[in-house]
């Protein structure tokens, strides 16, 4: 389908593909066996100035905006997902500055990320606050010129790795969500330290990492915003990220259906490609369909970000949920053309189908999402009641 992009961004998409099929496709295998970071893929990215994307000009960025980054983050996500995870987990962790930072935090920190040459990283989810964002433990209290942290993050997308995490910590407890702020944390900070790293069981390329804070000194000048705004920042980041995670899902799932369609046509049974089957074709067209769909869904509301458009939860999240969904049953359906081969892993649909799994539960799960758009509907159907 013709979505009328930009030539920027196809120029992006161009250079995305290369990349991922010079750099990514012969060692992502490795990658996925050997639980490695990508060192090597992101200073590529970095050398093609692919950390610019969403990055204002006026911080060393090209400022192309969401659509443009979702591009990108699916044409990698095609070849592999924990590669495509790791770069836009970047985005996730400039996204508070970006859309809350003061003007110094912006021009201190903005024009590293761009470069590529520090990585971010976002830190909201706790051992004991994952879908329940508001039940988080870290606390940072106000001394002198600078809070002290205490408490863990779990689950951090990049974390060891990065070199500014942006972190959520209660400022004050006795408020619940409202009493939640955001911070830069750099790495190296004096009580700053990284916990266990996990053994995924999917985007294994991309690094996960607790978060450690143990008396953890942050100058007051990297509070974003001010005291009480962290739930409200959280939000508004996530909001931003979720047409990422759908773009990601929609290239994991494009991406196993190339492989299918390949496979399917190479592939002999009772004497005839199995292409030929209809019960193969059938599948192929529906995998087809679900996948166009929710590309179509995600870059619609990448659109309306970029528009400047002041609410677009319930279609970030009507994004992420279908295009997560999709993966989930592309792969699946991937899988199943192949049949015994397709459960082996030295057939990349098996690594697909474990990396698609994650995107039906990072950055709220779909059941969280759905929630999110219920309310949004009957937000939106009262308020029509009362005009």
């Amino acid at each position: 389908m013709d979505y009328r992009l930009s030539e920027d961004i196809l120029a992006i998409r161009e250079l995305c593909s290369d990349i991922a099929a010079r750099h990514i496709r012969p060692i992502r295998e490795e990658l996925d066996r050997e639980n490695r970071f990508p060192a090597e893929v992101m200073k590529v990215l970095a050398d093609s100035d692919l950390f610019r994307i969403y990055i204002p000009e006026a911080y060393g960025g090209l400022g192309l905006g969401s659509l443009a980054l979702c591009v990108a983050a699916e044409e990698l996500s095609k070849v592999c997902a924990g590669v495509a995870t790791t770069y836009a987990a970047n985005a996730l962790g400039a996204m508070p500055i970006l859309l809350s930072g003061s003007e110094e935090q912006k021009s201190r920190f903005l024009p590293g990320l761009a470069s590529g040459s520090n990585l971010a990283a976002f830190a909201l989810t706790e051992p004991d606050a994952g879908s329940d964002a508001g039940g988080i433990r870290t606390r940072a209290i106000l001394d002198g010129d600078s809070y002290v942290l205490n408490g863990t993050k779990q689950w951090i997308t990049n974390g060891g790795e990065a070199k500014v995490y942006t972190v959520i910590a209660l400022t004050d407890p006795d408020r619940g969500a409202r009493g939640a702020s955001a911070f830069i944390v750099e790495d190296g900070a004096p009580g700053f330290s990284y916990g266990k790293k996990e053994d995924k069981m999917g985007i294994r390329a991309s690094a996960t990492r607790e978060l450690v804070f143990e008396d953890c000194r942050v100058p007051v000048a990297n509070l974003i915003a001010r005291e009480g705004m962290g739930f409200m920042v959280a939000m508004r980041t996530l909001d931003n990220s979720r047409p990422g995670v759908a773009a990601q899902a929609v290239g994991i799932a494009q991406g196993a259906l190339d492989e299918a369609l390949a496979y399917a046509s190479q592939r002999r049974q009772f004497g005839q490609r199995i292409d030929s089957f209809q019960a193969i074709q059938f599948m192929l067209a529906d995998m087809a369909t679900q996948v166009e769909a929710a590309r179509a869904l995600t870059y619609s509301v990448a659109r309306m970000i970029d528009s400047g458009a002041k609410r677009f939860e319930k279609e970030a999240a009507m994004a992420k949920v279908f295009a997560s969904d999709t993966a989930m049953r592309v792969t699946t359906d991937a899988v199943q053309i192949f049949g015994g081969y397709g459960y082996m892993k030295e057939y990349p649909v098996e690594k697909m189908m474990r990396d698609a799994k994650i995107t039906q539960i990072y950055e709220g799960t779909n059941q969280i999402q759905r929630g999110v758009i219920a309310s949004a509907l009957i937000r939106e159907s009262a308020s029509k009641d009362r005009k």
